[in-house]
């Protein structure tokens, strides 16, 4: 018996390289990229590509509908880092109804299942009320460039977002704040450390006042996402054991909650610093700016088409089609800033991404494309 289509397209994906670049062994995602050009090719649907800086670019592929309206079916090609897997990364092996490699649940299954119902569609001559854009994105492991490049001038009536969501309907995502504290000192040998100002000693008190906040951040929640969270991830400082060192640095990673700004998290964090500099002496910190990553959170309304249309007809699956949330980012939250009602669905388990085995459900990855057809032919009738 012939396995379904959809999962030797997942396979041919996870076949293919395409590691972010900034990671190690990573390479632009034109494999990738040409692989779905050419799936669709043979299906004579139209595509075109969006240059995202030099080298890369957004895939993308329309299918024609009967209306005005425009649903995008997102998924990003690029993977996380190969370093500490235990299985071969690219030799895609099904066991016990499990897909296994790079890419499989994060998120080559999401592609996997929209490149199948848009072919599905196709080929069946099935009109959707709506035109579709399948957008196959670069960099969303890394940068997110991709799908803001995507977002320029964008208009659609909804968006969904492919990552492991365990096929729930995903209306709500935390956002990420990523920025460094430095701390700067005076060098001195370490037989006289009066002489100088220990930045890794100063830098404890940040840290400890991190931990603070993040008790408080536990206090408030999200009905869907919990509380925000504060982790101090990395640290460095000092240059050999017998210097006082004269500078030290944390990199931060802030989960945000829906209604929580960038600039107000940064704004808090340096009254923090004030505090601290108002009570040690010496004291001297700076906050990076800008900061490496921010992205704020994404809440799509319960009651919006998208999330309505979603939830019917994954009840008519017989699956669960009570709104969710994700704590987790993803190119969803670009899109719903665009203007683009948009949701988070797809196959697997977000706990298998980046994992040192991933794999993915297969049944999950046939049923996802199942959703994508029947979302299709619902959304916009």
């Amino acid at each position: 018996m012939s396995q379904p289509r959809v999962l030797s397209i997942l396979a041919d994906l996870v076949r293919i390289n395409s590691i972010n670049p900034a990671y190690d062994n990573g390479r632009p995602e034109t494999e990738i990229a040409d692989y779905v050009r050419a799936f669709f090719e043979r299906l004579e649907l139209e595509t075109w590509r969006q240059e995202v800086s030099p080298g890369r670019f957004n895939q993308l592929v329309k299918l024609p509908g009967s209306g005005r309206g425009r649903v995008v079916l997102e998924a990003h090609m690029d993977t996380a880092s190969i370093n500490g897997m235990t299985i071969p990364p690219f030799e895609p092996e099904i066991r016990g109804g499990k897909l296994y490699g790079r890419g499989s649940c994060d998120t080559k299954a999401g592609l996997a299942a929209m490149m199948d119902a848009v072919a599905t569609l196709r080929e069946q001559k099935r009109i959707p009320p709506c035109e579709v854009w399948l957008a196959a994105a670069a960099d969303e492991e890394f940068a997110f460039t991709g799908v803001s490049r995507l977002c320029e001038g964008i208009e659609a009536d909804a968006a969904i977002v492919a990552e492991p969501t365990e096929m729930r309907n995903v209306i709500a995502s935390k956002g990420v704040l990523r920025w460094r504290i430095r701390v700067r000192g005076k060098a001195a040998h370490s037989s006289k450390p009066h002489l100088g100002v220990n930045a890794i000693e100063n830098m404890a008190h940040v840290v400890l006042a991190i931990g603070g906040e993040n008790e408080k951040l536990a206090a408030g929640t999200h009905p869907l996402l919990g509380p925000g969270t504060l982790n101090v991830g990395v640290i460095s400082g000092g240059v050999q054991v017998n210097f006082v060192p004269d500078a030290c640095a944390i990199e931060i990673d802030r989960r945000l909650l829906p209604g929580e700004r960038v600039a107000d998290v940064l704004a808090h964090h340096e009254r923090m610093l004030d505090e601290l500099r108002a009570r040690i002496p010496g004291f001297d910190a700076v906050q990076e700016t800008p900061p490496m990553l921010a992205d704020e959170a994404l809440e799509t309304a319960a009651d919006a088409a998208v999330a309505v249309t979603a939830a019917r007809v994954l009840e008519g699956m017989g699956l669960n089609g009570t709104p969710a949330g994700v704590p987790y980012g993803s190119d969803a939250s670009k899109l719903s800033r665009a203007g683009v009602p948009t949701i988070i669905f797809g196959p697997g388990s977000i706990d298998q991404a980046h994992a040192a085995v991933e794999w993915v459900d297969c049944d999950q990855v046939v049923r996802a494309a199942e959703f994508h057809r029947g979302f299709l032919m619902e959304f916009g009738r």
